[in-house]
């Protein structure tokens, strides 16, 4: 098993056409039983994982189910977010729980 991994920055187009680069990397998460291949947005800054609602209920995830509120500041703060944690998988390494709002 490796212990590190590169992953490239991927030219994104915005609505207005503006181009960007952002690091994706491409991972799979399970909940429940089910499986989802996704991209994530490598943020290491990141206080917070957020998880799109649409790829929770891909995951069968029951939003309203979830009983741990997470609260949110800046932009986010009146915005509702609840926990949920999945397992995930990124190349090689061993699956991983994570959090994710």
């Amino acid at each position: 098993m490796r212990n590190s991994e590169r992953f490239p920055f991927v030219k994104k187009v915005n609505d207005l056409g503006q181009e960007n680069y952002v690091p994706y990397m491409p991972i799979t998460l399970s909940y429940g039983g089910i499986y989802l291949e996704s991209m994530g947005l490598l943020d290491t800054g990141a206080t917070i994982n957020v998880l799109p609602y649409d790829l929770g209920l891909q995951l069968e995830a029951v939003w309203n189910n979830q009983t741990v509120s997470i609260p949110l500041s800046g932009n986010l703060q009146p915005i509702e977010a609840r926990g949920l944690v999945v397992s995930g998988i990124i190349g090689d390494f061993s699956p991983v729980r994570l959090a994710f709002a």
